[in-house]
């Protein structure tokens, strides 16, 4: 396969088409996943909101994840580290800008004292991780040294993160079942017309190859772009990897802010923020340190603004993002993307 990489990615007009191919693999992988696995979920009886909270959540993350796994064992750090970062920024600032735009986004009481919290204690605690923590170290036997060093997001750090994200879904999912327990009437779909164990797990092993390939195909090519135009794999990660991962949310909370089903657009670009720094960047950190690189410092802190942003928004006495709401996050992405533009 490398052998193969080397002649498609030697011929400089194939990169963007290749890239542009494991995006679509990607996608789609993610899409053939969710959807094979909520059809065996919902055969044995698991309700909608826990499906939600679970796989629908974990899988318009997956392209995050996939790309991340796959960087992070080439040793493409940076690239691991600004898709989390940059993906969570066009998440707020771009999808819930462009949603708000389209419908004005409501919120439930439970997401403005539990979700949008841990939002805001994410990307502190990324913040935290790569710039303040000192040398330390603990010997876990044939896991290998796990660490927390100074510019360095690693073992330590990653541990940390995915036991933040346990805490997260065991909250979500408890809540879950209390709602189902008091809700009146069947929690899933009739059983007519369900789909058929062949075809969910035909599905699933489809979604898992889309995955795996796109994702390959999207992190070699961007590599490559990177070095060939001379430009970071910083930047080639907040921006072109970032948007191209982001995809499924950017779909779903527009569509779903167009059928004025706000509760989804903005649960989904919140829980899937939450997703990608306490699951993806901490998995990652636990099978490769990330070593901070030159701009970590003022991407973490745009996560930190746009997620106090929408805070403060719903806070208010609408408990809603406003479509002008909406105009000024495309604004403040629209000059943060120009400053870090300008800044290479």
């Amino acid at each position: 396969m490398d052998g193969l990489f080397e002649i498609v990615l030697g011929q400089t007009w194939s990169l963007v088409a290749v890239l542009l191919v494991g995006f679509v693999l990607l996608v789609k992988g993610a899409d053939w996943l969710v959807d094979g696995a909520s059809a065996i979920a919902k055969r044995y009886n698991v309700s909608d909101l826990v499906i939600g909270l679970t796989i629908v959540a974990f899988g318009t993350s997956l392209p995050e994840f996939v790309v991340n796994m796959i960087s992070v064992s080439t040793g493409s750090t940076d690239l691991a580290i600004t898709n989390v970062l940059g993906s969570n920024t066009i998440n707020i600032f771009v999808i819930l800008g462009c949603a708000a735009l389209i419908y004005p986004i409501s919120s439930q009481a439970s997401c403005r004292r539990f979700d949008m919290p841990w939002n805001v204690l994410a990307g502190l605690l990324v913040i935290f991780f790569a710039t303040y923590t000192r040398p330390m170290y603990i010997n876990w036997g044939s896991f290998g040294s796990f660490s927390t060093i100074g510019g360095f997001i690693t073992g330590i750090g990653g541990v940390v993160l995915l036991i933040c994200f346990a805490i997260f879904m065991w909250h979500n999912i408890k809540t879950a079942t209390l709602k189902d327990r008091y809700t009146e009437g069947p929690q899933t779909a009739p059983t007519e017309g369900q789909m058929s164990v062949r075809r969910a797990i035909g599905l699933i092993i489809g979604g898992l190859v889309g995955l795996v390939v796109g994702g390959e195909f999207i992190v070699r090519s961007a590599t490559r772009i990177a070095v060939n135009a001379g430009v970071s794999e910083a930047i080639i990660g907040l921006t072109v990897v970032a948007l191209g991962t982001s995809l499924p949310e950017l779909a779903t909370s527009c569509i779903a802010a167009a059928k004025k089903n706000v509760d989804i657009a903005l649960g989904n670009v919140v829980g899937s923020n939450i997703f990608n720094i306490f699951f993806i960047l901490g998995s990652s950190a636990v099978i490769h340190y990330l070593p901070a690189y030159n701009g970590l410092w003022i991407d973490a802190a745009m996560v930190v603004l746009g997620s106090i942003l929408i805070w403060a928004m719903v806070a208010g006495k609408k408990h809603r993002i406003e479509r002008w709401h909406g105009a000024v996050l495309l604004l403040i992405y629209a000059l943060y993307l120009t400053y870090r533009l300008l800044s290479l």
